[in-house]
């Protein structure tokens, strides 16, 4: 039975420790290198033309609420009014109730709690008014008013919006209060792209905390429309880059593809049910060494073999000619001692007197 020889370093008996016999060539490294260089460049810019993510613009809200201002006044309304997908997230950003994502006991949403708490009014409607050089009378009277006031004012508001098939905000009425002018200086300041900069100035001294500005996009069916036509959402399977003519996220396709197969579709809790199976698979991945059975598929499916064959070739090779050898000189041992005879000893020698 032939052994397959170990690559370890301390068997100084094995292939891998043995000088090379085979034939030997020059190899200039800065050539290869840069031919290498050249064809994965080629290669890149080629693949990255045909396949790469559009260079598409950054969107703003002066973008949103000039291509599409009701679809802007709309969701501004929702987000004062707190009825908004953010509003009613629940952590990080709030405490709204049920609405977590769980599976059984497990309620990973909740586990940190309210870490980023977010006021979807303040934040994204009257802080950005505060901030202009003469604030709005309007909000002043909103933020005197009661609860229950308050929402029938954006309730109304939102009917309005939601009958108005035209391109401009509808004319306001009294029963919707100071709303239709909070959202009338609010576009007023997304046009002029005030709005961009007051939502970046929220995170601190640095105006690198998009955290606002992104879920206000996401709020509104703008951002979700320019997905779509980029076949981004989730049904559609598109994945690419924020910006540049580079290939998009290629290793998301195995999260997006449990989005796209029943049961896991339709779940209410879709994503914390994809978030634990990727889970235990990268955990499976991780221990596959330690898991019996599994860690010898390499022995049922050898591919490795395919892939170093070289080497198992040169290893079977190597073993051929050292049994041969063995067997050579056993056999030339074995002929030598057959060959060789020993003189039988002589009679003694009589005298004669």
């Amino acid at each position: 039975m032939t052994r397959t020889p170990s690559m370890t370093w301390k068997a100084g008996h094995d292939v891998a420790s043995r000088p090379w016999q085979g034939r030997v060539r020059d190899y200039d490294l800065f050539k290869e290198v840069a031919i290498g260089f050249v064809v994965v460049a080629a290669v890149t810019l080629g693949l990255a033309g045909i396949f790469g993510s559009p260079d598409e613009p950054a969107v703003t809200f002066a973008s949103w609420s000039s291509s599409d201002p009701v679809d802007f006044a709309s969701t501004a309304t929702a987000e004062l009014g707190g009825t908004s997908d953010t509003a009613q997230y629940g952590p990080p950003y709030n405490d709204t109730q049920g609405a977590t994502q769980t599976v059984g006991p497990i309620d990973l949403q909740s586990l940190a709690g309210v870490r980023l708490p977010i006021d979807t009014a303040t934040a994204f409607v009257i802080a950005p008014l505060k901030t202009l050089p003469s604030v709005p009378p309007a909000v002043a009277r909103w933020t005197s008013a009661s609860a229950a006031q308050k929402a029938r004012w954006t309730d109304a508001y939102a009917k309005a919006l939601a009958a108005d098939t035209g391109h401009s905000l509808p004319r306001p009425t009294a029963g919707e209060g100071p709303v239709p002018a909070m959202i009338a200086s609010l576009s007023a300041m997304a046009r002029s792209g005030g709005l961009d900069g007051a939502l970046a100035g929220q995170g601190g001294f640095y105006p690198l905390n998009r955290t606002s500005a992104i879920l206000f996009l996401g709020d509104g069916q703008y951002f979700q429309n320019l997905a779509a036509n980029q076949h981004l959402t989730g049904d559609q399977w598109g994945m690419m880059n924020e910006t540049g003519n580079t290939p998009g996220q290629a290793w998301l396709w195995l999260f997006s593809f449990f989005y796209q197969i029943e049961p896991f579709a339709s779940l209410p809790n879709a994503d914390l049910v994809v978030v634990l199976i990727m889970g235990a698979l990268t955990l499976l991945l991780a221990l596959l060494p330690f898991i019996p059975g599994l860690r010898t598929i390499p022995r049922w499916i050898p591919l490795h073999r395919v892939i170093w064959r070289d080497y198992y070739r040169a290893a079977r090779d190597s073993a051929s000619t050292g049994q041969s050898a063995i067997a050579s000189s056993a056999a030339s041992s074995s002929s030598g001692l057959s060959g060789t005879s020993e003189r039988p000893p002589s009679a003694p020698r009589s005298e004669t007197g």
